[in-house]
């Protein structure tokens, strides 16, 4: 019995296939791979004395390269977001001013903040310092001390205009 060596067409349906499942299971994933299975294909059908363990073998280095390159360009590359604090609540009081409420000590402290408290990391300084937010990590804000003269920030009010007189 012959065996059955793969065409260059079974290369070009499989990616056609894998294209196809991307469609229904998002993530770029499947659609990479099934360009490097269309890129078998077309090797296939330029040298078609290319046998099968090559074939497999060139279409897992297109793989596994063609998904790490997605991977790495979309890394570099993020999209934009209309709300890039979302899920991330600390990035949004970086660069405000508020009081410390319990000094810091040996690099942790805790500021008020709104009607709670929060965790901060810094060097150390006495309460009612005032502190700027420069970074969060989860919900631990780290701070450093403000300039002199400055004043914590007052709570803000969402949706309402603000009066100037």
């Amino acid at each position: 019995m012959p065996e059955l060596e793969p065409l260059f067409w079974h290369w070009w349906a499989f990616g056609g296939a894998l294209v196809i499942v991307e469609a229904f299971a998002p993530g770029f994933v499947f659609l990479w791979l099934g360009i490097a299975a269309a890129l078998v294909g077309t090797l296939l059908w330029l040298w078609p004395e290319i046998g099968p363990d090559y074939q497999v073998l060139i279409f897992a280095a297109l793989s596994v390269t063609s998904v790490l390159g997605w991977r790495r360009w979309r890394d570099a590359h993020p999209a934009p977001s209309d709300q890039p604090g979302l899920n991330r609540r600390g990035t949004q009081y970086i660069g405000r001013r508020f009081t410390l409420l319990e000094p810091i000590a040996h690099g942790r402290g805790r500021i008020r903040l709104g009607d709670s408290s929060w965790s901060v990391t810094g060097p150390d300084l006495p309460a009612g310092q005032a502190v700027v937010v420069t970074g969060a990590d989860g919900a631990v804000l780290q701070v450093r001390a403000a300039a002199e003269g400055c004043a914590p920030d007052l709570p803000r009010r969402s949706g309402a205009a603000v009066e100037s007189r």
